[in-house]
């Protein structure tokens, strides 16, 4: 008799932790327990593509989890997860860039990866480098034609991001070292997609794009002579970045948990990120504090 019900509890504790492991192999799931839930995610545009993109892997493994990813910029994030209008605040600046210190020392702080900003012409403008004064002279209306910086006799068109964009406060900050103002002329658009479009399909056209978003549509242009490639942002020759944060406000649901938690497992990390043109923050060789000061 002893015997037959020590059988029985081996096998039913061999069961049980068949089943837990088996739990604990899906990809995002939290702690063996099925998630469920919906939750939102606004922001920043730089950030939207590995933040889409993660998401729909992390559902696929959590079938009963649905996660919308909207843009919007850098401070309607922060203001939206601030005020309880979404779950997470996507940002390409820290919190109290952009909100007032109470309100920012209330939210949480997820660092999920860094990226790099560049200056981008149409690919017809010949014009390979600008330095830091020539851009400034450029964002300030000082500087109207591109002639006046060695390219050709062409107007300069200006593609901007509103006041809320993380990515023009990044640019602005490291590219400028100082705020513009909106010029008379000038193009405003809420999204980087947009912002890409406009640039490459415009004559004489100049905007700024995370890396992420570069590709054969728009040129890249060299800063100070430094091109602007993920290995030049990682030793800090490049200075024109920023990190990505992910930011929430008190103790999140089990779902947002895991899937932040996600997107910093060595999956998220070592793949996406990197495939994106993102850079893990494990990977960077210099460390930026809120002020913008640099150490190693």
């Amino acid at each position: 008799m002893k015997k037959t019900v020590m059988l029985l509890m081996v096998l039913t504790l061999t069961v049980a932790l068949a089943a837990c492991g088996q739990k604990n192999n899906d990809g995002g799931n939290n702690g063996g327990s099925e998630l469920s839930g919906s939750f939102l995610a606004t922001g920043s545009s730089a950030l939207q593509p590995l933040v889409d993109q993660v998401s729909k892997k992390f559902m696929d493994s959590n079938k009963k989890v649905s996660i919308q990813v909207q843009a919007g910029g850098s401070g309607t994030g922060l203001t939206q997860v601030s005020e309880g209008q979404s779950d997470i605040g996507n940002s390409d600046v820290f919190a109290e860039e952009k909100l007032d210190a109470d309100k920012a020392a209330a939210l949480v702080d997820h660092q999920v990866a860094v990226v790099g900003m560049s200056a981008v012409v149409n690919k017809e403008v010949a014009v390979d480098n600008l330095t830091k004064q020539q851009l400034v002279d450029i964002f300030t209306g000082k500087v109207t034609n591109w002639k006046e910086v060695g390219g050709n006799d062409q107007s300069i068109q200006i593609i901007n991001r509103p006041s809320s964009s993380g990515t023009r406060a990044t640019f602005e900050k490291y590219a400028l070292g100082q705020k513009s103002e909106d010029l008379k002329g000038s193009i405003q658009e809420d999204s980087s997609g947009t912002v890409k479009k406009l640039v490459g399909e415009t004559p004489g056209a100049i905007g700024y794009l995370a890396l992420s978003y570069l590709d054969d549509s728009v040129k890249a242009v060299k800063y100070e002579g430094v091109d602007a490639n993920v290995e030049n942002v990682a030793n800090g020759t490049y200075p024109v970045w920023a990190y990505e944060h992910m930011y929430t406000k008190g103790e999140p649901t089990a779902a947002v948990k895991a899937f932040l938690e996600y997107m910093l497992s060595d999956e998220v990390q070592n793949g996406d990120v990197v495939e994106l043109g993102y850079i893990p923050a494990s990977k960077m060789e210099v460390k930026r504090d809120v002020s913008g000061n640099i150490t190693k």
